[in-house]
């Protein structure tokens, strides 16, 4: 299977369910590893001018609000978040769906909780619907390290891809010299450090 570079031009950042509630349910690995992550990923799209959707589950119940910090990163979109009362696949949302769709993208990074459900389901359908999809597996999580990697492994046996942030981060900057690269370089930059202290 070929694949396409992905770039600023033609991906979308789909946020799922980066919950305060739902983080709680995580433990496949450190969250604080997985929230740096997810915010890596909002700045580095915020930065490129990239599209990104977000979506939440019942805010109101257990799962609670997105990370407050995606509304300071990407305002915009944390405003225009889907706000879903239970739809497991989130793809299967009219609302979501449809936002997508308005992007023109085809190619989607997507990242969320829990990868073994709010995750799996979504890349499952929009390979289905002609999209070519990259999980970002450490901007993810599920309930159990085993579970983790179970829906990764089904994940790769749909046809999509499974990347890294830092992959992802590299893999969407043509240039680290010019345009938004120096700007991506910096939030790079901060993961690298982070990786540094926890060695």
């Amino acid at each position: 299977m070929a694949h396409k570079r992905y770039n600023s031009d033609n991906a979308v950042m789909l946020l799922i369910d980066h919950q305060v509630g739902t983080a709680g349910w995580m433990n496949s690995g450190p969250v604080e590893v997985m929230k740096r992550n997810t915010l890596a990923l909002a700045k580095a799209a915020a930065a490129l001018g990239m599209p990104v959707v977000l979506t939440s589950s019942m805010e109101a119940d257990a799962q609670g609000s997105l990370f407050p910090e995606l509304e300071r990163i990407i305002p915009d979109a944390f405003a225009a978040r889907v706000k879903r009362l239970g739809t497991v696949d989130c793809m299967a949302d009219p609302d979501f769906n449809d936002a997508v769709k308005q992007t023109g993208r085809k190619n989607l990074i997507m990242s969320g909780l829990l990868t073994e459900v709010c995750v799996l389901y979504p890349a499952l359908s929009a390979i289905e619907e002609g999209y070519e999809v990259q999980v970002v597996a450490d901007a993810s999580g599920s309930g159990t390290k085993v579970g983790d990697d179970i829906a990764l492994d089904r994940i790769r046996q749909s046809g999509a891809y499974v990347a890294s942030t830092i992959q992802i981060l590299s893999e969407l900057v043509e240039d680290w010299s010019t345009g938004a690269g120096p700007a991506v370089m910096e939030v790079l930059g901060e993961l690298y450090a982070a990786i540094a202290e926890e060695n």
